[in-house]
């Protein structure tokens, strides 16, 4: 049997019984080994209430007893409290007792903890964290969406590796076109960043498509998209904000007349596959590229949904050694400009 996934049960704003519950789900439905980190009291407990039958004996626990929370430095947190559930999830997969690692903790503080105990793998940089936007061809991944704010040009060409790595193996694409977000298409466009790296990933053995401007990362032209941590990170809360209050309209607009609701309720059939595709309960977690093992940032707000689509997406990542292809591609110089 493929070893566990481990999760924090004490990370998010619902932990642990949100997480718990989640977990129950994917061992229950999708039959994926799952390993609880955190108090064990609270974690059995919470296990009692979501599994009170003999399907919660097939879930491990480990005992930690300490919690990172989201307003701790993330760095000085993850030094101190070597016993926190988030660290001792890495933990467990850089000792090779789980095969990926989920949290929705502090975000900052898992991917200290990533570094500090899984590793980078050799060649990389910077660890960037990608985020799976919706687009009219399907999905559009772009990275890094947080963990580096300020970026160099080499950095972005590695994200450009990775990225198409994770288009290759997650998404399936057999060529993914490659692009670096700046405010023209222009190769002189953008910042002194964006200009310095342009050259770089030009010369990289993928597909470079150039520059595209954000209203491309929902038109299906391209299906990786690189940028720095600051720029992706503000990209991903806008979409999420301009979702959020596109279908909160609609729904007041709907619920505001007989015709509006008779409208709604015809429309709702097909509107609701659109907002599962912006429903971060739905698309799970953002996968850590770079580090080596799979790790996968959950949402903060995550409920049980969402922590069960957050370790289906480490499972997935792991069944495809995202990490290992990532090693592999990294290995000849020639493939990047670290």
């Amino acid at each position: 049997m493929p070893l566990p996934i481990a999760v924090d049960a004490m990370g998010g704003d619902h932990a642990p019984d949100e997480i718990v519950r989640g977990a129950v789900r994917a061992a229950t439905e999708h039959g994926i080994a799952v390993t609880l980190v955190g108090r064990r009291e609270a974690v059995d407990a919470a296990l009692q209430a979501a599994a009170p039958t003999s399907s919660a004996a097939a879930i491990d626990v480990v005992d930690a007893r300490e919690v990172i929370e989201m307003g701790e430095h993330p760095a000085n947190a993850v030094r101190a409290k070597r016993d926190a559930s988030l660290v001792r999830s890495c933990a467990l997969v850089a000792a090779g007792a789980a095969r990926a690692v989920v949290s929705a903790g502090n975000s900052g503080a898992m991917l200290a903890a990533a570094l500090f105990t899984v590793k980078r793998i050799r060649g990389i940089a910077r660890p960037a964290i990608g985020a799976s936007f919706p687009s009219e061809g399907g999905r559009t991944f772009i990275l890094d969406v947080g963990a580096n704010t300020d970026c160099k040009p080499e950095w972005l060409a590695q994200f450009a590796v990775m990225g198409d790595v994770y288009a290759r193996t997650m998404l399936g694409i057999e060529q993914p076109r490659v692009a670096l977000l700046s405010n023209g298409e222009e190769s002189e466009k953008g910042s002194e960043l964006v200009q310095a790296a342009h050259p770089l990933l030009a010369a990289l053995p993928l597909r470079f498509i150039g520059n595209v401007e954000g209203k491309d990362l929902f038109r299906g032209g391209c299906d990786v998209v690189v940028t720095d941590g600051f720029t992706g990170n503000v990209a991903l809360k806008v979409a999420e904000g301009v979702g959020e209050f596109l279908f909160a309209s609609i729904s007041r607009e709907a619920r505001g007349s007989t015709a509006g609701k008779i409208g709604g309720a015809l429309l709702k059939p097909r509107l609701r596959p659109l907002r599962d595709q912006i429903d971060y309960r739905k698309t799970g977690g953002a996968l850590l590229l770079g580090v080596a093992g799979e790790v996968v940032i959950a949402h903060g707000r995550s409920d049980a949904e969402a922590t069960m689509n957050a370790i289906l997406v480490a499972s997935r990542a792991a069944d495809q050694r995202v990490s290992g292809v990532i090693a592999s591609a990294v290995q000849t110089p020639a493939e990047v400009h670290a």
